[in-house]
């Protein structure tokens, strides 16, 4: 199987659905002739024109209110918000209509609406653009949560959101986007609520999202050598969780960490602990452990956002410390 990068994985379903269906347009900031801050849109401009790539304003409330009222209507609008830290310049849309308006009026209107943004530290851009806000807006009824970790899964989810009917928020990490895997040429659709055994492991379960999930992998690897078995799962969609795989791998191991880049507290993998003590608790032979970002804004200077993110030795502690209780 031929082998591309996870921004060119995006960039193909894109493609494939402004060729194929004229509802689909795409809007934000810099995505026409620049290509997008990151690259994911360049060519789309010139290939499809001003109407279907839209060049926005510096104006996050627009691009999200547009995109909204165009998805009310019966488009497929894709909306690209450079850094997740500016969705709330849009936060009346994200938190009080967006995600409500199906409800409200009676599933009168579907919102077939995706809302690109990037997540991730590790480029030293410093607090205000480098944050992983993905379990935030999680809290709110009505959106899908979306984090894929690989190129395979970034193009299989990315259509299955842009066939939907409902918001999707579809979290992509700028770490990630030179990542190379094997990725078929023909289009094909992830479920979303359904997550993704990396590698299977018998002693404990690491839960990861994004770039952790790499990290993960390594430690895994790592600790095969002396004789630790780690599964490692990635539950792809917060928004739905795909909780009967993530509870069944406890089962399993009897052991769980839970990693991910946002902020440890009040972050996504706190209510994914609290789900699997409520479904999981006869199973567990030693606490659930949390591996995040540390709880202050993430620095500038590249040792300092080291120390602030998850790193490797950071959740290999966290594995000895429930294989050792």
């Amino acid at each position: 199987m031929r082998q591309i990068t996870y921004r060119e994985a995006i960039h193909e379903v894109l493609d494939y659905e402004l060729e194929t269906n004229p509802d689909v347009f795409l809007l934000g900031e810099d995505i026409g002739p620049l290509g997008g801050a990151f690259s994911v849109t360049k060519g789309l401009w010139k290939k499809f024109g001003n109407e279907r790539v839209r060049n926005t304003p510096l104006s996050e409330i627009a691009i999200v209110g547009a995109a909204t009222g165009a998805a009310s209507v019966g488009k497929r609008p894709i909306a690209e918000i450079m850094f997740c830290d500016f969705l709330f310049v849009a936060g009346d849309q994200l938190v009080n209509q967006t995600p409500k308006m199906r409800f409200m009026f009676g599933d009168q209107c579907q919102l077939p609406l995706v809302i690109r943004t990037t997540i991730g530290a590790g480029q030293s851009a410093a607090a205000q653009h480098s944050q992983s806000l993905e379990g935030m807006l999680a809290h709110i009824p009505g959106f899908i949560t979306v984090v894929p970790s690989t190129p395979y899964d970034v193009k299989g989810l990315l259509k299955t959101a842009i066939e939907d009917n409902n918001p999707v928020l579809f979290y992509e990490h700028k770490g990630l986007y030179n990542l190379k895997g094997d990725v078929p040429k023909e289009m094909y659709s992830i479920s979303f609520g359904v997550a993704d055994v990396k590698r299977t492991g018998s002693d404990v379960t690491i839960i990861a999202t994004a770039e952790t999930i790499h990290k993960s992998l390594r430690v895994a690897e790592r600790l095969q050598n002396e004789g630790v078995s780690i599964e490692v799962v990635d539950p792809r969609t917060l928004v739905p969780l795909d909780i009967e795989t993530l509870v069944h791998s406890v089962k399993k191991t009897h052991r769980a960490v839970i990693v991910h880049e946002a902020h440890l507290s009040y972050g996504p993998g706190a209510e994914i602990a609290a789900r699997l003590a409520d479904e999981a608790f006869d199973y567990l032979d030693a606490p659930i452990k949390r591996v995040g970002a540390k709880d202050i804004p993430i620095p500038m200077a590249p040792h300092l956002e080291s120390y602030v993110i998850p790193q490797e030795d950071d959740i290999e502690k966290a594995v000895r410390s429930v294989i050792n209780f």
